[in-house]
C-alpha cells in the first residue's frame, strides 16, 4: 500500500464515519479558547471545562485579564497542571494581546507565536478553528496516530505537521486535526489502544505488522 492510498482510505473513512469532528474545549469567544488551549497543555479538555465558566465570567476578555495578576488568577486554574506557570501565561498573553494587538487575538501564526505561552501548536489551534487557516495543530495525539498509521514518520511535531500538510487537501485539513485528535484521545490510546473496535484497521501501518 502506497502512503497516498493509506491517506485516500483514511479521510475517506473519516470523512463518512466522523462527519462532524470539532473541538472538545468550550469557549465563548476567541480569546476564551486562546486561555482554554493554554491550559490544556498536559491537562485532559474535561478538566479544563470545569474550571474555565468561573474563570471566563472574572475576566471576559483580554482587558479585565490584563488588569488582574497571575496571583489572582491562580485560584481559579489551582486545580490545572502547572497553575503557577499558567498564571503567568494566562495574564503575560491577555496584556500582549492589549498593549500589542489592540485586544483582539491576532491570526497570523508569528504574531500568535510571540504571545506568552503560545507555540506553534496553539497557534495553529487558533489560526484553524477561529481564523479557518489550513493549518494542522500537531499535539501528542495527532503525532502518536499519524506514525502508527504511518502517515508521517517525522521524528518531531513540526515534520509530521508538514507531512500532514502537505498530504491532506486544505479543505479538509481543520476537520482532519479533530478526527486525528479525537482518534488518539478515544480508540488509537498511548496505553492499550483499542485495534479491536478500529475501523482504520484496513489501513493501518502497525496494524498490519501484526
Amino acid at each position: 500500500m502506497t502512503k497516498s492510498e493509506r491517506y485516500r482510505g483514511i479521510l475517506a473513512w473519516f470523512g463518512e464515519n466522523m462527519p462532524l469532528a470539532s473541538t472538545e474545549l468550550n469557549y465563548d469567544s476567541p480569546f476564551h479558547l486562546l486561555v482554554s488551549v493554554i491550559l490544556s497543555a498536559q491537562c485532559t479538555d474535561k478538566r479544563v471545562n470545569m474550571v474555565t465558566p468561573p474563570l471566563f465570567e472574572r475576566y471576559p476578555d483580554p482587558l479585565s485579564m490584563a488588569s488582574s495578576s497571575p496571583q489572582e488568577i491562580f485560584p481559579y486554574i489551582k486545580s490545572i497542571s502547572y497553575p503557577n506557570n499558567k498564571a503567568r501565561h494566562l495574564h503575560g498573553a491577555a496584556k500582549k494581546i492589549v498593549e500589542e494587538f489592540g485586544g483582539e487575538v491576532p491570526s497570523d501564526r508569528d504574531s500568535l507565536e510571540s504571545i506568552p505561552g503560545v507555540g506553534r501548536k496553539t497557534a495553529n489551534v487558533i489560526a484553524s478553528i477561529v481564523y479557518d487557516k489550513p493549518v494542522i495543530a500537531v499535539d501528542t495525539h495527532v503525532f502518536r496516530v499519524a506514525h502508527r498509521l504511518g502517515l508521517s514518520d517525522g521524528q518531531t511535531p513540526i515534520k509530521v505537521e508538514e507531512e500532514l500538510e502537505k498530504n491532506i487537501p486544505e479543505d479538509k485539513r481543520m476537520i482532519a486535526h479533530h478526527w486525528l485528535i479525537l482518534h488518539g484521545r478515544y480508540v488509537c490510546t498511548a496505553r492499550s489502544p483499542k485495534c479491536a473496535e478500529c475501523g482504520l484497521r484496513e489501513w493501518c501501518r502497525e496494524y498490519r505488522k501484526k
